[in-house]
């Protein structure tokens, strides 16, 4: 059988990451208003060596996440909270101050989801909703409104809360736009 007309292939950039936020993330607002957040992530890798002995090896990753999602990325994710990131690799390129031309590569979050939190981590102060309660997010990737409390979701044990997850498409981004 002889294949007729061009092949296409397909290209894949995908990276999905769970790990723990190294430090709380930062909002930042680029010269058109956008906003953009950046932490770091660390995930770790534990596997024997030949020898049997246990070894373990932590990477730490750069994610950058735009639009409403970097705010509320900002407003409820901390140092040390579990997050589960789906997105893209990109590099960058750039001089710094004294004219050296630096690269560096990073993960463009699509998508975040939140990992689970431990009691007393509740909604931040200030947000109206009761201590304990998760924040909802709905089909159009928002926080409902603290005013209205939603119906607690079903859960698999009494010491987790539900998984809030943001799932935000956003225009294309131009790397002049990235304020850092």
């Amino acid at each position: 059988m002889k294949a007729c007309g061009t092949v296409k292939v397909m290209n894949l950039n995908k990276v999905m990451l769970v790990g723990r936020l190294t430090a709380d993330p930062q909002l930042r607002t680029t010269q058109s208003g956008q906003s953009v957040g950046n932490f770091g992530l660390a995930t770790n890798r534990v596997w024997n060596d030949k020898n049997g002995q246990r070894q373990e090896d932590t990477e730490f990753h750069n994610i950058v996440v735009w639009g409403r999602q970097a705010e509320i990325v900002s407003q409820f994710l901390k140092k040390g909270s579990m997050a589960l990131i789906e997105g893209r690799l990109q590099t960058r390129t750039w001089q710094d101050q004294q004219g050296q031309n630096r690269k560096t590569t990073e993960i463009v979050a699509e998508r975040v989801q939140f990992g689970p939190r431990s009691a007393g981590q509740g909604v931040p102060v200030g947000q109206g909703a009761p201590a304990g309660q998760e924040p909802s997010l709905g089909d159009d990737s928002v926080p409902s409104s603290p005013a209205k409390p939603q119906e607690p979701q079903k859960q698999e044990s009494a010491s987790e809360e539900p998984v809030p997850q943001i799932d935000i498409d956003e225009d294309e981004v131009k790397s002049e736009d990235i304020p850092f």
